[in-house]
């Protein structure tokens, strides 16, 4: 195959950041109408299961920021009641109870605010934390439950991507974009029908300039859906981009891949800074211009005002209090276009967080399930049908019963099929026709804890937690003693390197076990499935990882562990496949020979004997 050239793999690295399953191009902005909706429709809820069960609380802010907002707008009416009714008097001669009053009233509608201000911003950030706790521990769960056709497709960086960049956008509008919103909007009403009531010819005069406020900010709104879309997109090549190199920097530093993965990075990085900036320009064009329409429209009521006032039709109370208002009118505005920064760009990551919690595991939970409270171990293939990709069968119509006791080796050229025998009998993948059993109960019909605690699959790449060896093992079956912990260790052969470690079996290791060497990580994945104590037990490539000591070692204890349960070995070297009771060989897909090794291995000319006769000279 041709290697990508530089624009193919931008291409895959911006694509790989894409969410939207139906859309091949959703990182495009003429993304289709009826994709925007549901995308819209996606968010909307999720935003509203999450703000559901604070009904209440979101009540109690709501009659908090009309009592803020209600102070506020107070202020400018005060000040008008104090130049006409107080000044007056005063003027005269004569003290000015009036003045007084109205001081005091402003005094304790400025503590009013502030003290509403506070409560606010109290509440409305507990139910922002809370909110973000939920969505965090949704999206965690789901991540968990998806099955792992999911995960083989959707990469560790853009799953980091949604638990952070797209969390933390949501976490920045809930902490500023609401509180701006809320109190703009009340003030551009309030404000708007103050001024109305105070001078309906200069109300009028002033609320002329709103058909270009909204305008300009439905144009901002629109361009800035598109911008902040853009963006969520961009950042999420970057940090999947940075995470599969990091993940893999072996690999890239072994084949000198450094050079052109900057390249790359820098590619998507450009990108995520051009997409930026055009939200800044959009941003650079609408506040400017709502300071213009604000300021012109200021200088129109100033001199209209004026006008009114010399000819004694409004007083000068009124027109001191129209300019306050149409000041706290104009402000707001300001306030939306921030809100609109960190609105739009928590919608696009609702977007995609919505997206994929409204993904379905491609293995569902039964509806009733079947209990199977002491399962024996009987696997039967039933007319198995199973592709990975529509049209391209992997597994034609497989027929296959293995009995309960039976140690079943699988071997066979790569893409034969063999591991997905493994994730079918493990039901990582539901069968695409026919059925997988257990005991005479088709797996889907068992719920995850009871097929769990009787099918344990053991691959060759089996992971280590960041812990101690002792927890990893104990992963098998969490409620293990020490002692328990201990006698696994023993039956499998790892006992002795791991008493020879620092701190034995508190020995604490890395994530991914880097502590360890191959043939450690996979004799403690071995003591884990061991002290899980399945009803079957599978194993993909389990051995392939070791080298020869180790493996003696485990083909050893492997007759110990396999004993009275069902096991079903995926495996290239023959050496493991020497302690099955029964080998089957696969080819395309489908069954070519079965039969005991024995048997097979005086199979003159049988695919199996060529097997077993290459690995014996590869031996020599």
């Amino acid at each position: 195959m041709r290697a990508q050239d530089p624009p193919a793999e931008r291409a895959a690295a911006v694509h790989r950041a894409a969410d939207w399953r139906g859309v091949a191009a959703e990182s495009q902005d003429d993304v289709t109408t009826r994709a925007s909706v549901l995308l819209r429709d996606r968010s909307r809820r999720l935003l509203g299961s999450l703000l559901r069960p604070h009904r209440r609380a979101l009540g109690l802010v709501g009659l908090v920021v009309l009592v803020e907002n209600a102070a506020r707008l107070s202020i400018p009416f005060l000040v008008k009641e104090g130049i006409d009714e107080g000044i007056p008097p005063m003027q005269a001669g004569e003290g000015s109870r009036v003045l007084v009053t109205i001081t005091g009233i402003v005094l304790v509608s400025v503590l009013v605010q502030a003290v509403a201000r506070q409560a606010f911003l109290a509440m409305s950030g507990a139910i922002g934390q809370d909110v973000l706790l939920e969505l965090r521990r949704r999206l965690f769960q789901h991540f968990q439950r998806l099955s792992p056709a999911f995960h083989d497709r959707y990469t560790s960086g853009r799953v980091i991507s949604r638990q952070t960049s797209d969390v933390d956008a949501i976490d920045e509008m809930l902490d500023t974009g609401f509180d701006g919103l809320v109190n703009a909007a009340l003030t551009l009403v309030g404000t708007a029908v103050l001024l109305l009531v105070l001078d309906l010819k200069l109300g009028l005069v002033a609320l002329a300039s709103f058909p270009f406020l909204l305008w300009l900010t439905g144009w901002f709104r629109r361009e800035s859906a598109v911008a902040y879309r853009r963006t969520r997109e961009t950042v999420a090549a970057v940090i999947v981009h940075f995470v599969e190199s990091m993940t893999g920097i072996r690999a890239v530093q072994a084949f000198r891949r450094e050079q052109r993965n900057e390249e790359i990075f820098d590619e998507v990085n450009d990108d995520f800074r051009d997409a930026n900036m055009r939200a800044f320009r959009l941003v650079g064009l609408f506040m400017p211009g709502i300071k213009l329409i604000g300021n012109v429209t200021i200088a129109v009521v100033l001199v209209y005002g004026a006008y009114r006032t010399f000819n004694g039709a409004v007083t000068i109370g009124v027109l001191a209090a129209f300019l306050i208002y149409l000041r706290q009118f104009f402000e707001p505005m300001q306030e939306i276009s921030q809100f609109y920064n960190t609105f739009q760009s928590a919608s696009a990551a609702l977007e995609k967080l919505s997206g994929v919690l409204e993904e379905q595991p491609g293995v569902a939970e039964p509806a009733l399930p079947v209990p199977l409270p002491e399962p024996e171990g009987t696997v039967c293939f039933d007319e198995v049908l199973f592709a990975y990709v529509a049209d391209r069968p992997v597994l034609a119509d497989l027929d296959l019963v293995i009995p309960a006791g039976q140690t079943l080796a699988v071997v066979g050229a790569t893409g034969a099929g063999k591991t997905t025998i493994a994730k079918l009998a493990s039901r990582f993948y539901d069968p695409t026709a026919g059925r997988v059993t257990l005991d005479g109960v088709d797996l889907r019909d068992l719920d995850e804890p009871t097929l769990r605690r009787a099918v344990v699959m053991v691959t060759q790449e089996n992971f280590i937690f960041a812990g101690t060896v002792g927890d990893n093992i104990r992963f098998g079956r969490p409620g293990a003693g020490d002692a328990e912990v201990v006698a696994a260790a023993r039956a499998i052969g790892a006992h002795e390197f791991i008493a020879d470690l620092p701190d034995g079996y508190s020995t604490r290791v890395e994530s991914r076990g880097d502590r360890l060497s191959a043939g450690q990580r996979q004799l403690v994945a071995f003591a884990r499935a061991f002290l899980a104590d399945p009803a079957v037990l599978i194993l993909d490539e389990a051995t392939s990882s070791l080298d020869v000591p180790s493996e003696r070692l485990v083909q050893r204890a492997l007759r110990t562990i396999l004993s009275r349960r069902t096991a079903i070995i995926i495996a290239h070297r023959l050496s493991t496949v020497e302690i099955a009771d029964r080998v089957l060989v696969l080819e395309d897909g489908k069954v070519v020979e079965d039969g005991s090794p024995g048997d097979l291995i005086g199979t003159e000319g049988g695919r199996y004997a060529r097997l077993h006769q290459a690995w014996a000279h590869s031996l020599a």
